[in-house]
């Protein structure tokens, strides 16, 4: 079964940092871009971040982009198959469920970032992130 699974979420106070990781299982994504989204019950999905497949010959140099709401505070990394979004300063705005959506085009050389994610065609079930004191 092909799945992705988020992991590390959890509850944070605010200013505080946590990372949330995204892994795939029946598959791999390590040839595809993968973006991170987010989604209050109730309200539009948000694109936070997201990280190109590897490039160049030795396929260690990654295209990423950001949304603005996030700039600054959020870094995306991948290694061994897994993506990260490592996330500081967080605050009660950043309280969402997290979703990690893998590609379909093995051979884009960048990554998209729209709501809609349309460009993505696995998803995992999302890690619940609450910023609260």
């Amino acid at each position: 079964q092909l799945q992705l699974v988020e992991s590390g979420g959890g509850l944070v106070q605010p200013g505080g940092s946590l990372r949330v990781s995204c892994a795939a299982f029946g598959f791999t994504i390590h040839d595809r871009a993968v973006g991170w989204f987010r989604q209050i019950p109730g309200k539009e999905r948000e694109g936070v971040a997201c990280i190109s497949r590897g490039l160049g010959i030795s396929h260690n140099r990654f295209y990423t982009n950001f949304a603005n709401s996030v700039k600054g505070r959020f870094t995306i990394s991948r290694d061994n198959g897994k993506v990260y979004l490592q996330m500081n300063s967080l605050n009660a705005e950043d309280t969402a469920i997290y979703y990690c959506a893998a590609d379909w085009d093995q051979y884009a050389s960048d990554c998209a970032m729209d709501n809609a994610g349309g460009r993505y065609v696995y998803w995992g079930q999302g890690a619940q992130v609450t910023v609260s004191s």
